[in-house]
């Protein structure tokens, strides 16, 4: 399995950590590490996640969802 970390910012929103890890999960993605901080009405999030398939695409389907302001990976750049 291949290891991506990647940072996410986001809107402060109840359910903002779940629409992402829905679709970490949707994905056939696991989750190794999760590192959240909150600021200024912003949620940073530091993500490793776990898999055969390609982290690109999952960047693409995690900066779709509604509050999610910015996402990086150093993997698809």
């Amino acid at each position: 399995m291949i290891q991506t970390e990647m940072t996410i910012v986001a809107n402060h929103r109840p359910e903002v950590l779940e629409r992402i890890l829905r679709v970490v999960r949707h994905r056939g993605f696991t989750v190794t590490c999760l590192k959240m901080l909150l600021e200024n009405e912003k949620v940073w999030l530091d993500l490793t996640v776990a898999s055969d398939r390609d982290a690109c695409q999952l960047m693409k389907q995690i900066a779709k969802l509604f509050d999610v302001v910015d996402v990086t990976c150093e993997s698809c750049e």
